[in-house]
């Protein structure tokens, strides 16, 4: 890499800084408007905390950016910025320019799946999604999936259900 390409790497880095730490500790989005709890209907409320925690999942992913960018901006200081930091071979200048704080190269990039950060319901929605079969127009089949969701129960009241299953209803 020539030092035209390390400078304006260094150029974006610093200017990337300048944007995430403009962006950090804003907590304005995180007041409400209420003056109480007390009559808000408990939905409300739910959205109220939902927002406040996806605000601080974006809140902390920018401090880890800027810890990120700010290394990168060290380790063009110390002579070591476009290096990979597991095998030691030059990253791509094309990598760099696309992730400019990146400290590997591809190969030794993490390709781990965080799947302790993932929300737990996806793992109950991916179980009917999870082996689709194509059918020979190749439109894909779910194997029945309206079954596993109705497993868990439906709204239906007997009115819903077939006549004979109403029979069957009012037997009980």
């Amino acid at each position: 890499m020539n030092e035209k390409q390390i400078k304006q790497l260094k150029d974006q880095l610093t200017q990337d800084l300048k944007d995430v730490k403009g962006r950090l500790h804003d907590d304005s989005h995180l007041e409400t408007t209420e003056l109480s709890n007390y009559d808000n209907h408990p939905a409300d409320n739910a959205t109220d905390l939902t927002d406040q925690n996806t605000e601080m999942a974006i809140e902390h992913h920018k401090e880890e950016e800027v810890e990120q960018i700010e290394d990168a901006l060290q380790a063009i200081e110390n002579g070591t910025y476009g290096v990979c930091a597991v095998c030691g071979e030059d990253i791509p200048f094309e990598r760099l320019e696309a992730l400019p704080f990146a400290q590997t190269c591809i190969e030794h990039a993490n390709h781990d799946l965080d799947s302790e950060s993932r929300p737990s319901e996806e793992a109950i929605l991916g179980s009917s999604t999870e082996h689709p079969v194509k059918d020979e127009g190749g439109i894909r089949d779910y194997n029945d999936s309206f079954e596993e969701v109705e497993d868990f129960g439906s709204s239906d009241s007997p009115q819903d259900a077939e006549k004979e299953d109403q029979k069957n209803f009012y037997k009980k």
